[in-house]
């Protein structure tokens, strides 16, 4: 009993070390540059800089569906499968637009210009140059599916109703994490706001 009770404890002692050394891992991967145009609490008003992404569309109508398969292929991109099989910083948070159209990226470390990238030998894979966007952020924690991205986005769009902010046409998952990381996961719904126009 004391036995079971050893081997357990060691387990459960080495799984929360795993976690925290990837929860301090992750803070040191590079994010994309953005200011907090206001903090309403509930949610925020970001302003994203112009980005580089490798992108990929989806053919599936769920999050579950498009997840993987969008993952799988651009990470292919990064982790070499380009013209030059160079080998790409991981940044973070990945991008997927929801919607219609859905699509994953992953934004490409600062480092490089768009010239400065190899082309993607991944069937489906492009580099897009992202022009600077605007976006109501509201962040939620645990593990993402389906329901709770509509949830969240649901509850973004009545706090933006109410305090007369309009959306856009597009909305975003923003994820954080490895699969499998469990403690201390972070996710984020992102709708883009109406442009102003004279």
């Amino acid at each position: 009993m004391k036995r079971m009770i050893y081997i357990t404890a060691t387990i459960l002692t080495l799984f929360i070390l795993v976690q925290v050394i990837m929860s301090y891992s992750n803070s040191k991967i590079e994010n994309p540059d953005y200011k907090v145009i206001k903090d309403y609490g509930d949610f925020e008003v970001r302003q994203y800089d112009s980005m580089i992404v490798a992108s990929t569309l989806l053919a599936g109508k769920t999050y579950e569906q498009n997840a993987s398969d969008g993952f799988r292929r651009v990470a292919a991109y990064i982790f070499g499968q380009n013209e030059r099989e160079e080998k790409i910083s991981m940044t973070s948070p990945v991008f997927m637009e929801m919607g219609s159209t859905p699509s994953m990226s992953f934004v490409m470390p600062k480092q490089y210009t768009r010239q400065d990238l190899p082309g993607p030998t991944v069937q489906g894979v492009q580099l897009i140059s992202v022009k600077p966007m605007r976006m109501a952020v509201i962040r939620f924690s645990g593990y993402a599916n389906d329901e709770k991205i509509a949830r969240y986005r649901r509850k973004l769009m009545e706090l933006m109703t109410k305090k007369g902010i309009k959306p856009g046409g597009r909305y975003y998952f923003l994820g954080y994490n490895a699969p499998w990381q469990v403690i201390g996961r972070r996710n984020e719904v992102a709708i883009e706001l109406a442009l102003d126009k004279d």
